[in-house]
């Protein structure tokens, strides 16, 4: 269950002061928490399991081409309640992370091979730059072109990424603040937002920075400030989503939709705030937004189980008999790299980050030749909607290597 204490920064009342939590966190971080002793993360290990991926979506698209709705398939997400591998269509909101896993392997490796894998997937998304369908275009386009563009200079991935970003902002409302996640459920929200959705702001404030245009920017930091305003309780946990009424702006109702209950901290959810806040700061170099951060973090850190890779939910019921989710760690685990280069807590932060990594790697990987060569297993999508529980997730795998990098380039 969560811990009660509560971990607050700036101006609000402090019931655990900053440096008795620093204490505790180089305490934990010195003893490694307390967990086994972690091996070594062999990239010849992660090669092999990428590639046994690669043939394996391969025969599967020859399989069957096709999805149950008549969509070609084109990259993979899970594998199925029946033991299969899914692969899913351009338009599904995991789709940008497999074309990411790819140059994630290449800039690992520096192998062309990695790198023409990669060209290949990213360029099968490229209609997906006008769909606005939800607010996920920022995850498939960024994931894919966005990491393209940062390794190729490519200048012909730049006028797709851009409409991205203005399909995102297609989103966006100016009475609530906020860009709107999802268009279903229409009888219960009026303009629900997620905090998954902090993921996708990435996009607007490259968009801004590459045409010059501040609207990207301007509508990003709305809607990092109205979440942070509303989204997050005392101690930095989130609710998962927000409604808001669309001519007040005013909120209607703070509830979950993947989480364990309304007033619960869904822990992917924690992940993507502490992610989205970190990479807000960085763009803005605003210390709201790094205050922000260092409080999920802070939270996140008094809140883990021994070995740093929470449970779906930090309040789910039968805990520790309850699944873990893996894709939060590695999130938690790539954003804590990147948060320490900020902070002043920026040690403790990252050796928080490894002993996530480092334990995520000897406990938590798929084993050799097996989950079709998806890196990693024990993730959780929607244990609320008994779907993909327990399970390797393509995202997972992406945020473990975006990790990994990220733990590379400090040591560099």
């Amino acid at each position: 269950m969560r811990n009660n204490k509560k971990i607050v920064h700036g101006t609000m009342q402090v019931f655990i002061s900053g440096s008795i939590l620093f204490a505790m966190l180089v305490m934990a971080a010195s003893c490694g928490g307390g967990s086994t002793a972690t091996e070594e993360i062999d990239l010849e290990v992660i090669e092999n399991q990428v590639l046994l991926l690669d043939e394996n979506v391969q025969k599967e698209i020859e399989r069957e081409p096709k999805d149950s709705t008549g969509k070609v398939k084109v990259v993979p997400r899970t594998i199925n309640e029946d033991g299969t591998l899914s692969v899913v269509p351009a338009g599904d909101w995991t789709s940008g992370f497999y074309p990411g896993v790819l140059w994630y392997m290449y800039e690992l490796t520096s192998e062309e091979m990695w790198k023409a894998k990669a060209v290949a997937y990213t360029e099968t998304l490229e209609e997906q730059q006008y769909n606005g369908s939800n607010h996920d275009v920022g995850f498939r386009m960024y994931c894919s072109y966005g990491n393209a563009l940062r390794l190729t200079g490519n200048e012909d991935y730049i006028p797709v990424l851009i409409q991205s970003a203005k399909t995102l902002i297609g989103r966006y409302h100016e009475s609530v603040g906020c860009i709107k996640s999802w268009d279903f459920n229409d009888s219960v929200w009026q303009f629900p937002v997620i905090i998954d959705n902090m993921m996708n702001l990435e996009l607007l404030f490259w968009a801004s920075e590459q045409t010059g245009d501040p609207v990207y920017r301007e509508i990003a930091i709305s809607h990092a400030l109205t979440t942070m305003k509303h989204h997050f309780r005392e101690d930095y946990s989130s609710v998962h989503v927000v409604d808001y009424d669309t001519i007040t702006g005013e909120v209607r109702k703070r509830n979950t939709h993947q989480g364990y209950s309304d007033e619960s901290a869904w822990a992917r959810g924690q992940a993507w705030g502490l992610y989205g806040y970190t990479m807000t700061y960085r763009f803005t170099k605003d210390d709201r937004f790094l205050h922000q951060a260092e409080g999920i973090a802070d939270f996140l850190l008094a809140n883990l189980p021994e070995d740093g890779v929470p449970y779906w939910d930090f309040d789910a019921p039968v805990i520790p008999d309850e699944p873990r989710d893996v894709s939060a760690a590695a999130i938690i685990s790539s954003a804590l790299y990147e948060l320490s280069t900020y902070s002043e807590n920026g040690a403790v932060y990252k050796s928080e980050a490894d002993r996530i990594l480092d334990n995520i790697w000897t406990h938590y990987r798929s084993a050799k030749g097996e989950n079709f060569g998806f890196i990693l297993d024990h993730s959780v999508g929607n244990k609320a909607g008994n779907s993909e529980v327990d399970v390797p997730l393509i995202y997972a795998d992406y945020y473990f290597l975006e990790a990994l990098t990220r733990k590379n380039n400090l040591k560099k």
